[in-house]
């Protein structure tokens, strides 16, 4: 009941696009200045907020993708430009940090969506539930998002340590080796997206 090789799939793509060595300083420079109790409740919340957006895109992914007369493979183009977009900025280190803001609980936006729960996460997600044609697949695919959000709650828990084991050095380091994964990646889906409408034509 668990086919491994989509639940590897799918969480390392996630993996990649989420980016959880990368979010730890943006997290610390979100949440910086507030008690270690309200940062763990922000990293939950953030997680929180973030999977349930997948969660609705996942379950209502096609009902969207149908209502709005977009195709499977047009939205897997869409995704794999705006992965390689995200490829290129881990890439160039280009990435915005979002400043802090007191006025506005950043464990709900930026942190939660759009910094995690991202264009590129959601129709990563979509795609994966769509290919899902069995229970086996649909078991794999969902463990995998539970699995890379328990990571994520994980890393942003313990920042502080982690921060202080892997340096600033070690948090680019693993960013770039994820923007070269990602860009393969990105550069797979389109290929894909085209030969699925050359083949439909």
């Amino acid at each position: 009941m668990f086919d491994v090789a989509v639940f590897g799939s799918l969480f390392l793509t996630l993996f990649v696009i989420m980016d959880p060595p990368g979010i730890t300083p943006i997290f610390l420079a979100l949440t910086a200045g507030r008690p270690g109790r309200t940062q763990k409740r922000m990293a939950l919340q953030a997680v929180c907020v973030a999977g349930g957006v997948i969660t609705v895109f996942g379950l209502l992914g096609h009902q969207i993708l149908d209502y709005l007369h977009v195709s499977v493979p047009a939205l897997m183009i869409a995704g794999g430009l705006l992965l390689l977009l995200i490829a290129l900025d881990l890439l160039t280190g280009k990435t915005d940090e979002p400043k802090q803001t007191k006025d506005v609980n950043v464990a709900l936006v930026p942190l939660g969506m759009p910094l995690l729960a991202g264009p590129g996460a959601i129709v990563s997600v979509i795609l994966a539930v769509q290919k899902a044609d069995s229970v086996t697949t649909q078991v794999s695919v969902w463990s995998a998002i539970l699995a890379i959000h328990v990571v994520l709650w994980l890393v942003m828990r313990y920042s502080l340590l982690i921060i202080r084991v892997i340096k600033d050095g070690g948090v680019v380091l693993v960013t770039r080796l994820a923007g070269m994964m990602l860009s393969a990646i990105a550069v797979q889906q389109i290929i894909n997206g085209i030969t699925q409408v050359v083949r439909g034509g």
